[in-house]
Order: C-alpha cells, then sequence, then structure tokens
C-alpha cells in the first residue's frame, strides 16, 4: 500500500522514479522496489521520499 501511494503522490507531483530517488538520496533500484510493494523502506527512508515529495504523513500512509 505505502508503494501505491507513493507511485501516486510522485505522478501528480510529475517526478519519475529516478528523480525522486535522487531527491531523496535514496538508490533508484530500491525505490524501484518499494514503489512496486517488493520492498518495505524504513522510517528514515519513508521521511525522506516524504520530505521530497512534499507531501503530508497522512498522504503517504492513506490506507496503511
Amino acid at each position: 500500500m505505502l508503494g501505491k501511494n507513493l507511485k501516486k503522490i510522485r505522478k501528480q507531483k510529475g517526478l519519475t522514479q529516478a528523480k525522486l530517488a535522487e531527491l531523496a538520496n535514496v538508490n533508484r533500484r530500491y525505490y524501484q522496489e518499494i514503489e512496486a510493494c517488493r520492498k518495505n523502506p524504513t522510517v528514515v527512508v519513508t521521511a525522506r521520499l516524504r520530505k521530497a515529495l512534499k507531501c503530508d504523513w497522512l498522504e503517504v500512509l492513506k490506507g496503511i
């Protein structure tokens, strides 16, 4: 669910996976795995992604 939320927000912001990974200082391949729901990010990584997306925690965690 977290990966789906991140993907939705990323697309709304007009960012590519590579650009978001760069902004959040996260490995691009690791981010792809998160978005595909194959990896679960740590709280620290989730916080960096949220900050890079400039969105609220509630938006990121919606439905979880």
